[in-house]
């Protein structure tokens, strides 16, 4: 199946308020904010710094951005009007903060314009992540920076054990909602051939268990993808949901994706 957000900008109005509010979820946990925050700590901004970041949903990395220390003016771009129109309600009176309704690979703005690109969660959904990447090049000036922060989404998994049932909902999910599940193991080789020098590449953990709400919505949304495409009925979907909250009930729940972040220099 085809991944959602490569196409946002078509998905059907009420499919990106849902999706909205899951973005903000995702936000709004912990542990992502822990990964975040760990990498962020690695780009280093020049007094003033003006930042884009290049598929921004409904801002919550540009929101952080905009309060970090020496950061002077940050922009959001999203394909979606909805998840744009969402960022500008929720940041409704933050200074030097705006978004933009625009794709990752024609970027609205001239060349050398920012100090700094960040892609969060982002590339993996582009089927033409080099040329995004090319695009970020070209708006940013000499030695500007590059943020790229992604899932390695081919480890994601809430198995127990072999051929776990709930495995299959997560695999579905990862169908639908990612272009390409092993980009981050490209994103050096992508990076540099875009004009980059990738200064460092690192790898981060996320594990949900007593408290999953992201993890869950992974299951309930694969569940639905295969109850949509005929591979499952309703009432089977409904028990792996329910097994899944079972197991967080009596403590069992183990979900996991790994991440990876690539700071790179604008030669």
């Amino acid at each position: 199946m085809p991944d959602v957000y490569a196409s946002i900008e078509n998905a059907d109005e009420a499919v990106q308020e849902r999706l909205a509010d899951v973005l903000e979820l995702r936000a709004a946990d912990a542990g992502q904010r822990a990964m975040l925050e760990d990498y962020l700590a690695d780009l280093a901004l020049p007094d003033g710094a003006r930042v884009l970041e290049v598929g921004c949903g409904t801002g919550a990395v540009a929101r952080t951005l905009a309060v970090r220390p020496g950061v002077g003016e940050v922009v959001g771009l999203d394909p979606s009007p909805v998840f744009v129109q969402r960022a500008r309600q929720i940041a409704a009176g933050v200074e030097d903060l705006s978004y933009v309704v625009g794709g990752g690979t024609a970027l609205p703005f001239d060349d050398g314009a920012f100090d700094a690109v960040v892609f969060h969660t982002v590339l993996s959904h582009i089927p033409e992540a080099g040329a995004a990447l090319a695009e970020a090049a070209r708006v940013t000036a000499a030695g500007g920076a590059l943020a790229a922060f992604d899932g390695d989404y081919a480890t994601t998994t809430v198995a127990l054990g072999d051929r776990d049932p709930l495995q299959a909902c997560v695999d579905a999910a990862m169908d639908a909602l990612v272009h390409d599940r092993y980009l981050v193991r490209r994103l050096g080789t992508l990076v540099r051939a875009a004009g980059w020098e990738v200064v460092r590449l690192r790898s981060h953990g996320y594990v949900e268990s007593e408290d999953p709400g992201y993890m869950l919505t992974l299951v309930d949304r694969g569940a639905d993808t295969l109850v949509t495409a005929g591979r499952l009925g309703e009432d089977a979907a409904d028990a792996l949901k329910a097994e899944a909250r079972r197991r967080v009930a009596a403590g069992e729940f183990f979900g996991h994706i790994a991440y990876a972040s690539l700071i790179g220099r604008r030669p």
